[in-house]
Formats: structure tokens, C-alpha cells, sequence
């Protein structure tokens, strides 16, 4: 559960399961992490090889991040919780529609 403790981890992964992102292009995605949690994050997410860390040589250093195979495998597995989040805890299906409205056509609120 260390691998994806914390508020902004599963976040993360699901940015990065979107597209390989580059910090400033992550912070965006993710109002309110600070730089330092970001970091952190970004970090441990790597040592345990779930995201990785492509430094490309050029000035400014460009450094982009995306998921390992590990990291998708993890984010398939975490799918089904995300859909069961949206549809009990925020009260939305994965279509975004009220759950609460019948006929609903997302898998998620069946």
C-alpha cells in the first residue's frame, strides 16, 4: 500500500496513464500539490518502478515522466476502485452523469 499511500500518488498515476508529462505539466493537472510533495512523490513512485524518468540532454534539461509497464498494471488495478469512488463517494458515474439517474450508459453505473 506504500506504493500508492498518500493523496496525490494515485493522481499521478492516472495523469501519467493519460500522457508522459513533463513537473510543470503535471502541477497543472494537479491544483493544489506543492513542488516538494510533487518531487517526493515523483521519486518514490521511480525507486519503485512504477514511473519512469527520462532525462533528455538539451539546455534547458527536459525531463519527462511516464509509467513503467509496472505503472499501467498498477493503474488497471486500480481502475475498478477509481470507478467505485466515483460512483459511491463522489456520487458520479465514470460518465460523469448523477448515479443516482437511471439509465445511466457507463458500465460503471449498471
Amino acid at each position: 500500500m506504500d506504493v500508492v499511500g498518500g493523496k496525490w500518488k494515485v493522481l499521478i498515476l492516472w495523469a501519467l496513464s493519460v500522457r508522459p508529462s513533463r513537473f510543470g505539466e503535471l502541477r497543472r493537472e494537479l491544483p493544489g500539490v506543492t513542488e516538494k510533495v510533487l518531487t517526493d512523490h515523483l521519486r518514490e513512485l521511480e525507486a519503485d518502478g512504477i514511473v519512469h524518468r527520462d532525462v533528455h540532454d538539451e539546455v534547458p534539461p527536459k525531463v519527462v515522466y511516464s509509467l513503467t509497464p509496472l505503472g499501467v498494471s498498477l493503474n488497471a488495478a486500480l481502475a475498478p476502485l477509481g470507478a467505485w469512488g466515483s460512483r459511491h463517494v463522489l456520487g458520479r458515474c465514470v460518465s460523469g452523469v448523477t448515479a443516482a439517474r437511471a439509465g445511466c450508459p457507463a458500465p460503471a453505473c449498471r
